[in-house]
């Protein structure tokens, strides 16, 4: 077995048909810092690294499946630490008219699923259980309905 190990997710790089309207759905909605934007690039990061989120311009209309097919299903960005502080986040996102397609108890974390405006999906979740760092298969815990009302 090789010797090379991953360390840690380091960015995710995104086409996308507008680089203004997505860019700033990243940077105003969802409260990413905007480390640069020059056309057709637009980088974002949370303060962990450089950048954590990359915006190519490439024009064209984004197109999605009513069926899953192979491929990137959702991008996964922590937002909150509680659920109290989830709720919070869904208000926020309700305020603003975010597509909100659900909500979900993972048991170790809360999750809420929103569209950007080209139609990638996003979870946007609070850790709310360490579980996983004693037993790692809490994070395969039955999904469960959550109410953030």
């Amino acid at each position: 077995m090789g010797k090379m190990k991953i360390h840690e997710l380091g960015h995710v790089v995104l086409y996308v048909t507008n680089l203004e309207l997505v860019g700033d759905f990243y940077r105003d909605t969802l409260g990413f810092r905007e480390v640069v934007r020059q056309w057709p690039i637009a980088a974002f990061s949370s303060g962990r690294t450089h950048h954590e989120m990359l915006l190519i311009e490439v024009g064209g209309v984004a197109e999605h499946s009513a069926r899953p097919t192979p491929g990137l299903y959702h991008i996964g960005f922590k937002v909150a630490d509680s659920h109290e502080e989830l709720r919070a986040v869904y208000k926020e996102l309700k305020e603003k008219k975010v597509p909100i397609l659900g909500t979900t108890d993972h048991g170790v974390t809360h999750s809420i699923y929103i569209l950007d405006p080209d139609g990638n999906e996003l979870e946007l979740y609070a850790d709310v259980s360490d579980e996983w760092k004693r037993n790692p298969a809490a994070i395969g815990e039955e999904a469960k309905p959550l109410n953030l009302e």
